[in-house]
Parts: C-alpha cells; structure tokens; sequence
C-alpha cells in the first residue's frame, strides 16, 4: 500500500518499495498530472545514492515516457534541494527525487514536488493517492528508457553548476574569502560533498572533507547528522587543523548538522535561531519566521525582540513552505536539522543552510558558541529534551487510537492549553512544553519538551514515558 507521510512515501526497499510500486505511484502521479492539464509537461527525475536509487529513477522515467511526458533526467546522484531547484527555474509542474533522506539503508522512498519547487502537500499527495487506487498494475503505460533517450523523449542533465552559481550569487563570497575560514565537511556518505566542496573551495576555505565516498550502507550507520552521529566530525575539528567549523549533512543535503569551533554538537534548534537573528541584525532583512511544532520557542521571543511575529506549523516541510509563502517569512526550520529561506526554493536546503553559516561567521568575525551567548543575554536560556520509541506494528494501532482518538494525556499541572493538529501538544502557562507525535517518515513515537531548566524538560519526558509504560 502506497501513501505518503510527512516527507514523501518510503519503504523497506523488495518490502514495499519495488519496481512494481514505483511504477504505479508514477502512474497515479501522470493520471493528476493528465487531469490538471499538464499533458506533454518536462518533468524532473532525479535520485540519490542509496541502494537501487538510480534504476527507481530510470523505472519512473519509463512510466513518464510511457504517459507523454518529458522526464528529464538529473544523471547523476545529487542533493534532493537541486531537483527543487530545477522545478523551480524550469516552471515545471512537478519533479521527484528517488530519496529516503535521512531514513537508515533499508529504505528508498519517492519526494513528489509541484509548482515552485515545493514539498507536495496533503492535498496533492492525498489526490496522488486516490489516482492509484484506481490503476491496474497490469495497464501501466511505460517507454524504454535507452528507446526513450534515443528518441529525445527523455533528456540527461547536469544542472550541478547552475544551482551552485545560485548559492554563490546569495551569500558575500568576498567576506568569506577574507575570513580565510578552516572547514570540515561530513557529507554522511550521501549527495552534498560536490556542490557544498565547490561552493565553500570557490569562497578559498581550506577544507577537511570524511565519508565522501559512495556506501549504500552509511557506514553502518543513521545518515542523519546528530549527536549521537557526527563524533567523527567533532575528532577532525578538534584535530591538528582546529577547523572553525564542521558542517555535516543528511543522505540527501536537505538537512543540515553542524560542530563548533570547541568541538560540541550544535543543535538545529540553535542553528535555526541563530541564522534568523543573522539575516535580521546583521543583514537587515526585515520579516517573519516559521517553525513546526516541535521546534524551539526561542525563536518566538527572539522575533518579538526584533519586531516581527514567529508561526506555528504542524511537523512536515509541506506545511512550512506554504505558511512561508502565505506570511513572506524570511526563514523557516525544523529541530531536525531542516530549513528554508526566502528567496531560494521553497523547501529546505542542508547545502545553502550551510552557506549561510559559513558566511555568518565571515561577516561577524565571532564563533557560533559566541553569538549564540550574545542571543540568549538578549532573550534569556531555554532547555530542550527529546526521546524516539520505536513501534512495532502490532502496538501502534492501538497506541495511536487511545492517544489521539480516546485524547489520553497525563495529568500535567499548570496547563494553558493542549493542541491536538499535530500529536498531542501540551502548552503550559510558563511558556514551556511538551508533544508527543508519531514521525511520519520511521516507526517511531516522538517526544520533546523545552523549559527554562534541563530537569523541568526532562520531567516532561519522563512523565510521557511513564504513562505510557515505555
């Protein structure tokens, strides 16, 4: 069964990502496509380097062919944030991405993008849905792909230079070059070493790049930059180079992590913070931010201290592009490492978040540890926790209908409110709080909470785990 969550659909790859699924989900998508009048559209295909990336790419270009439609191929693996960005300049009506992100190697999955380079919402993915469930497996339409090339059907790209040049023309190249910045770089195995590499070498950074290689099995490892993942990064900052940073990104560069100067993990929420405080005190910029629900409220109070308002959206990039485009917010982010901002495409982008960075620390002369000090004198401390659990399918179900159907909660004192759009969301009257969610890409239950103390947050987390016996 083929349904989409939060970042696209994914599956366990011969589970039920397979040649048969990828053909269909293409189908249902060339069916909408045919019904909204994009008949003969180009259309971007694009993939990573997990496991069987490239042929899932070549199998949806087939089926595309087979409709009408003009694929055209990105040939070669590549971050997800350029097959956007490809949408984006080409005005195509939609583009996918062969991705998993940064789900573990056992998984491939298929991001669908619409107009303007945007996440597919609800919306689009539900109607997705309801144009499979009307196919037969056995009529899907298909063109073979070396026929299809032949015939100009299908057309192969490297579009890597024009998205690289739209980075570069963002971000103050001179500064960068005269701060004579030391970098390493962990690309995870994944699809950012060559574009981030280029940009960060065209700005005469001395770069220390690991695991830039192809390995469909990430080291053995999650291809997610946390804490618990990037100690490698953190030994070669800290090594004889002393880099002034280290920048790591997710299996398919649409999520950033990062390690100071000191060697220290520094979280999405802070990072998030922090480039909003930039691009407003630094460079001027003048407007709104967005983040999910899961997310740091720092942001909230540091956007009232410069005048303008923060928003909430449900966890899902789908949801922070649209409350962007809707408010012309001028960054939008996710505690996991995801973020967006305006005037680049409308989705996030580990690569040019990266950048950003880079050039903060070129144009401030101060260290990450420094201008996040300067931030929290000016709008206080707060402290966030967080906990993943696993669910099997056999619990889940009945977990998911006496939280969110029977709206089982614990007994927290000194409540406000709790919201149910997303999870159960518990707000408390101090401005702290608490959600607890299922992740919408991996079987896992989600928490986090943030107070002004690490204690208050981790009792939070206990107090979950402790109703529901976990």
């Amino acid at each position: 069964m083929i349904h989409f969550g939060t970042g696209g659909w994914r599956a366990v790859i011969a589970d039920e990502f397979t040649k048969a699924n990828i053909r269909l989900l293409i189908a249902g998508l060339c069916s909408l496509m045919h019904k909204e009048g994009h008949d003969g559209a180009e259309i971007c295909v694009g993939y990573d380097r997990r496991f069987l990336s490239k042929e899932s790419a070549h199998w949806a270009a087939e089926v595309m062919a087979g409709y009408g439609f003009r694929p055209y191929v990105i040939n070669r693996s590549s971050p997800t944030p350029l097959m956007m960005f490809m949408v984006k300049t080409r005005a195509m009506p939609y583009g996918i991405a062969v991705t998993a992100s940064h789900n573990p190697a056992i998984y491939n999955g298929i991001k669908v993008f619409t107009a303007g380079g945007r996440d597919a919402d609800r919306t689009v993915t539900d109607k997705i849905e309801a144009e499979i469930a009307q196919i037969n497996p056995d009529t899907i339409k298909s063109m073979d792909y070396d026929a299809a090339v032949a015939a100009g059907v299908i057309t192969e790209h490297n579009p890597t230079n024009e998205y690289i040049d739209s980075i570069l023309s963002a971000i103050d190249v001179e500064a960068i070059k005269n701060a004579q910045l030391r970098i390493a770089l962990d690309p995870m195995y994944g699809v950012s070493q060559t574009s981030l590499s280029m940009i960060l070498m065209t700005c005469r950074c001395d770069l220390e790049i690991i695991h830039d290689r192809r390995d469909t099995l990430f080291g053995g490892k999650l291809p997610a930059p946390n804490e618990d993942t990037l100690g490698p990064l953190a030994a070669v900052v800290m090594d004889r180079w002393r880099c002034d940073l280290g920048i790591a990104t997710d299996g398919d560069a649409d999520r950033l992590g990062v390690i100071d100067d000191q060697g220290q993990f520094v979280h999405p929420n802070k990072l998030l913070v922090l480039l909003y405080y930039y691009l407003v005190k630094y460079r001027g910029w003048q407007g709104p931010c967005v983040r999910n629900n899961s997310t740091t409220v720092l942001l909230d109070r540091v956007a009232a201290g410069l005048g303008q308002n923060c928003y909430e959206v449900p966890v899902g990039f789908k949801w922070m592009s649209a409350k962007m485009t809707e408010t012309d917010a001028i960054i939008g982010g996710e505690s996991s490492g995801g973020l967006a901002v305006r005037g680049h495409i409308s989705g996030k982008d580990g690569i040019y978040a990266a950048a950003l960075l880079v050039e903060m620390l070129a144009v401030t002369g101060k260290k990450l540890s420094a201008l996040y000090r300067e931030i929290e004198a000016q709008y206080g401390a707060l402290r966030y926790a967080e906990a993943s659990f696993t669910m099997t399918p056999a619990r889940k179900p009945a977990l998911q209908q006496y939280l969110f159907e029977q709206h089982a909660c614990p007994e927290f004192e000194n409540v406000d409110h709790i919201s149910r759009e997303d999870g159960c969301k518990v707000y408390f009257t101090d401005g702290s709080w608490v959600i607890c969610r299922f992740s919408g890409t991996e079987p896992l239950l989600r928490m986090a909470a943030e107070a002004e103390t690490d204690e208050k947050a981790q009792s939070y987390i206990q107090t979950w785990k402790a109703f529901l016996s976990l």
